[in-house]
């Protein structure tokens, strides 16, 4: 069988062996044309690259280098001495108002925990030395504060803060008795305190800077809004019209409720990017009852409850915001 199959593939083979060259020579010819071929293609392939790069190229070369951002470098002393105002501001304020309301005779009819001057516990002029004193030393602190920095013209800024601090309820028409005083609380004590301290550190202001101003401003508005509605019985009776005798006990209760809850906002945007701002949420277990007693408060003493767990709250808020901003 295998006999008969070599003698059946024996014409065949023959005719293939007479035909190889001629076979090997066309097989030559078709792969160098399908070589050229190829060599066409990929140049033309290249020239389209080129064409379609070339605008790019020419934008990036006339487009100017990034600017550069510098981030001065933070220290422990750089950040107490932007920080130290505003605390001795806070301060100095409250002797300021003390002394401001005690000789107009505002606090005769106060209802809320005694003042030092309308009680007439201490002299006047200490009480006013006092809060000068403090004035003096957070100017002193924000004065090394903007050398530290740089940044002089922060020092415009320090002397309004001290004027504001005063004329609240000082001179012979404080904004405090016009009902302004919400206002200059959210920008003094919120954006101006924590974006400043942010800005004296730093040549860019992020975005979380003012996003956290504004939750501890609303935070001491609401607190500057209970002392207010407490008092709107008596603050009638001295002429001094404060935003809750504007607008009316119920719509202070409600505002005071938005201002101590939309804070809240703030952590739980950036729950994402920083994971431990779940723990400033915590903070809610004293906003949400300062909220409860505020609304439903039948008395001053209920409201001052109001104020002091609404202070404890925006504390805490404002450390662990910072700690989860930090790390």
């Amino acid at each position: 069988m295998v006999a008969g199959l070599l003698v059946i593939s024996a014409p065949a083979l023959s005719s293939w062996a007479e035909q190889a060259p001629y076979l090997t020579y066309t097989l030559e010819r078709k792969l160098e044309g399908l070589r050229k071929s190829l060599a066409f293609v990929k140049q033309l392939t290249e020239r389209v690259e080129q064409a379609t790069q070339a605008p790019q190229l020419q934008a990036a070369a006339r487009e100017e280098p990034p600017a550069q951002v510098v981030v001065r470098e933070q220290s422990l002393i750089s950040q107490l001495m932007s920080t130290t105002p505003a605390v001795l501001l806070q301060i100095g304020v409250n002797y300021a108002n003390d002394y401001s309301d005690g000789i107009r005779g505002t606090d005769e009819h106060r209802v809320g925990p005694a003042r030092l001057t309308g009680s007439g516990l201490v002299n006047p002029k200490a009480v006013l030395a006092t809060a000068l004193t403090f004035f003096g030393l957070a100017a002193a602190a924000g004065l090394v504060a903007v050398v530290m920095s740089g940044r002089w013209w922060f020092l415009a800024i320090g002397v309004v803060a001290i004027l504001a601090a005063w004329f609240y309820t000082g001179g012979k028409r404080p904004y405090g008795y016009a009902g302004l005083g919400e206002i200059a609380v959210f920008v003094f004590f919120g954006l101006v305190a924590t974006v400043g301290t942010v800005w004296l550190q730093s040549e860019i202001i992020p975005q979380e800077a003012w996003i956290a101003g504004a939750g501890v401003g609303l935070l001491a508005v609401a607190v500057l809004i209970a002392n207010n509605t407490r008092d709107i019985a008596t603050d009638k009776l001295v002429g001094k019209r404060t935003l809750s005798v504007r607008i009316g006990d119920r719509a202070s209760r409600i505002l005071f409720a938005v201002c101590v809850l939309v804070p809240f906002a703030a952590p739980a945007i950036y729950l994402a990017p920083y994971p431990l701002m779940v723990f400033t949420l915590l903070a809610l277990v004293g906003a949400i009852p300062a909220a409860i007693i505020m609304l439903w408060a039948r008395s001053a003493r209920e409201m001052v409850l109001a104020l002091a767990i609404t202070s404890l709250t925006a504390l805490a808020y404002g450390v662990l915001m910072g700690v989860a901003f930090a790390f």
